[in-house]
């Protein structure tokens, strides 16, 4: 069981608030680092949950990371996975878990976990209405299972917790496709290992594309770019440390540590996902506008021109930036600047004139009509009652127990409150709270405005410490178990998770 201490390092997460260690003097390992070397410029801690959650993967040491020169990487975009088959309206997929080697510093290969044996896992390119099929080869020595976080999924292809692929053993889940086009992705979901797992490697995109975004004329082909931000801290050797700690984490993209991105001085859409343990990431490229066209569910109802971007953990945006102004030569650094510090996350490095005849128009996607709420009910995430585990309505995850009853093709109102402090050792006790199978729309926070870019379909929302964030889905679909909890893969992992019932 973790101490109270350790609770809170693990729950003091991603606010960028953890001042008191922000503050503190360098040690004698940081101060080894050369100032262009990684060091992490926010105060979270990059992993760590239960004993139970099983051996970290083995690193060399625990000393300071190798030095590296920024934006000498080129940003790797992920391959885009073919189907072995697509025979009768289903395209089928075959894909490994398997354990392989990346160089997050050039020359030191560090261990991880991965699909298909890319850190990054490959893209797999879906169309809105047509069935796809995926089968997951576990060839790790360890259990593993797979979810689609926002897809729309019968409850077998759900990646339950418990319902694991035993190595050597493959599956098959089953993904519709039934939702309109938008930026998913695919990732562990193991009860007590998920936030170890993730953090290692297993994790990768799913792209939905709708039938009615090619009328729109946005960004395509080799200019819709999927960005993948994840978190580490690193040894010597450049392996990863995984283990409960307030210390420094660093922001590597697509698995590079700060790369660059040759752009054409012209428009590109960019789906950004953040896929930290538990690191809120503000973006700002340097002043120059990002208009965002989506969120988590897809299109947004009209494009937002935006200078600063928060993303929590789990969450999708996309933006198109539009390069054309830029004269060639120009390089554009991409800043994390989230509570005052600034880390950079990417480079853009604009290098021909290019044609472009993509656009953003003024209106994207109508949103569906929100049906009248029958049902209103409370959320609570918090500290259990022992304070050495999280909990949902001070009830820790139990796989037997079926915490919310719900009626197939109603609609319901939560109510998601964090009580717990916004004043720790650590910084305050952020969560964000996400819910399978369904999209919600976020109706307010403590009854006021919501956050930019939350006007469109959400599944994923950061709820701030005694924080209330009212939300409304419509249980449609399927029948069966689903989950909802706290995206901090940590918080999930020791205990903030529940199930429902969709009858």
């Amino acid at each position: 069981m973790l101490n109270r201490r350790r609770m809170l390092a693990v729950g003091g997460l991603a606010a960028g608030g953890a001042l008191v260690w922000r503050a503190r003097e360098t040690t004698s390992a940081e101060a080894s680092v050369p100032s262009s070397s990684v060091s992490g410029h926010h105060a979270h801690h990059a992993g760590g949950a239960s004993p139970s959650a099983g051996a970290a993967e083995p690193t060399a040491g625990t000393g300071a990371p190798p030095p590296f020169r920024p934006f000498s990487q080129r940003l790797p975009v992920p391959r885009v996975l073919r189907p072995v088959s697509t025979m009768g309206g289903t395209d089928v997929y075959e894909l490994p878990l398997r354990h392989a080697e990346t160089e997050f510093f050039p020359g030191r290969p560090a261990p991880v976990l991965t699909f298909g044996g890319e850190f990054i896992g490959p893209t797999i390119r879906a169309k809105a209405g047509r069935r796809v099929k995926v089968r997951y080869v576990n060839r790790l020595d360890r259990a593993a299972t797979v979810h689609l976080h926002g897809g729309h999924v019968p409850p077998d292809s759900d990646g339950f917790p418990m319902d694991l692929i035993e190595p050597g053993r493959s599956r098959v889940f089953d993904y519709p496709n039934r939702q309109q086009g938008a930026t998913l992705w695919y990732h562990d979901h193991t009860c007590s290992r998920e936030a170890e797992h993730v953090y290692r490697g297993l994790a990768g995109f799913y792209l939905i594309e709708g039938e009615d975004e090619a009328a729109l004329r946005l960004p395509r082909g080799a200019y819709d770019v999927p960005i993948m931000i994840r978190d580490a801290r690193f040894d010597e050797n450049g392996g990863m440390i995984f283990e409960p700690s307030p210390l420094p984490t660093t922001l590597h993209t697509n698995g590079r540590l700060q790369p660059y991105f040759p752009v054409d001085a012209r428009k590109y859409r960019f789906r950004v996902l953040n896929a930290t343990l538990h690191r809120i990431v503000e973006l700002d490229l340097g002043g120059l506008e990002m208009v965002q066209i989506a969120s988590d569910g897809g299109l947004l109802p009209e494009p937002l021109p935006r200078k600063k971007i928060m993303i929590v953990p789990g969450e999708r945006v996309e933006i198109v930036v539009d390069f054309s102004a830029q004269a060639v030569g120009s390089k554009l650094v991409l800043n994390d600047v989230y509570d005052g510090v600034s880390e950079p996350v990417m480079r853009f490095d604009v290098v021909r004139q290019a044609r472009d005849s993509s656009r953003v128009p003024g209106r994207l996607r109508e949103l569906p009509e929100m049906p009248a709420a029958t049902v209103v009910r409370d959320v609570k995430l918090s500290f259990s009652a022992s304070g050495e585990e999280f909990a949902i309505n001070d009830r820790t995850f139990d796989p037997d127990r079926v915490d919310t009853r719900i009626v197939e093709d109603t609609t319901e109102i939560w109510r998601v409150t964090n009580t717990d402090p916004a004043d720790t050792p650590f910084g305050p006790v952020q969560h964000t709270f996400h819910m399978h199978l369904v999209p919600f729309r976020v109706l307010d926070r403590n009854g006021g405005p919501v956050l930019p870019g939350e006007n469109g379909l959400k599944d994923t929302v950061l709820v701030r410490p005694g924080e209330t964030v009212r939300v409304q889905a419509t249980f449609s679909g399927y029948k069966g178990r689903y989950l909802y909890h706290c995206h901090l893969q940590e918080h999930s992992d020791i205990g903030m998770m529940a199930q429902m019932e969709i009858v």
